[in-house]
């Protein structure tokens, strides 16, 4: 029994570590998400991004290297590379993070910067997102603080939480690191005790959100 156990959590360190790599590596590529699954023959990768051209590369040479780095690095004997295309990339919570990052290395107001991304979101279809953003969000010297903006259906705990999507990136504007949070329930989830959704109805101060672009500080 403990050498099931002890195979089992190997086989999760690994994956997650195969999970961190890629996340670095096809940074550039629009990286979103990857699930990895091992069998007795092969593991299969399929890896999710907004630029497939990049991580194929001329001639499929860049997906071949890639595959031999993972191989010699992690010690895969036959793994087996998959790449998908993200078509909407406002239901992708890494890639809306990297968003918000994005935006708040720039200077701009971060309220509204979570506003109008839970706007994006909520409007490709999600029934409920959330974003919270968490550290050095006042001017340097200040106090960490929490800002978080909310929509639609959210669980919180018990089993409808494995349902949600999430993903969370740091920031590094001057003042110091703000963690970013991106929770998004995908459109037509289904959740055990929700059977009846209801369409969901923005507040005003989300739906009135407009884009932060143009803003020269933040809050």
């Amino acid at each position: 029994m403990l050498g099931i156990e002890r195979k089992f959590i190997e086989d999760s360190i690994g994956r997650f570590r195969i999970a961190k790599f890629l996340e670095v590596e096809l940074d550039r590529a629009g990286f979103s998400k990857v699930e990895i699954q091992r069998t007795p023959m092969v593991t299969r990768i399929a890896v999710d991004v907004t630029k497939p051209g990049k991580v194929i590369g001329r001639k499929g040479k860049s997906i071949q290297d890639l595959t031999e780095t993972i191989q010699k690095k992690f010690g895969i004997e036959n793994p087996q590379i998959s790449i998908t295309e993200v078509t909407k990339t406002e239901l992708e919570p890494r890639l809306m993070a990297k968003s918000v990052v994005r935006q708040i290395e720039m200077g701009k107001n971060i309220r509204r910067i979570l506003h109008f991304s839970i706007k994006r979101i909520m409007e490709s279809g999600a029934l409920g997102a959330e974003i919270v953003a968490s550290g050095k969000i006042a001017a340097k010297g200040a106090r960490a603080k929490r800002m978080r903006v909310c929509a639609g259906y959210m669980p919180k705990a018990g089993e409808p939480k494995r349902l949600v999507s999430e993903s969370h990136v740091t920031a590094y504007p001057k003042a110091g690191a703000i963690g970013v949070l991106v929770r998004i329930v995908q459109p037509g989830t289904i959740f055990p005790d929700k059977k009846d959704m209801k369409p969901v109805e923005l507040p005003k101060v989300i739906a009135a959100a407009a884009s932060p672009e143009g803003d020269e500080g933040k809050e």
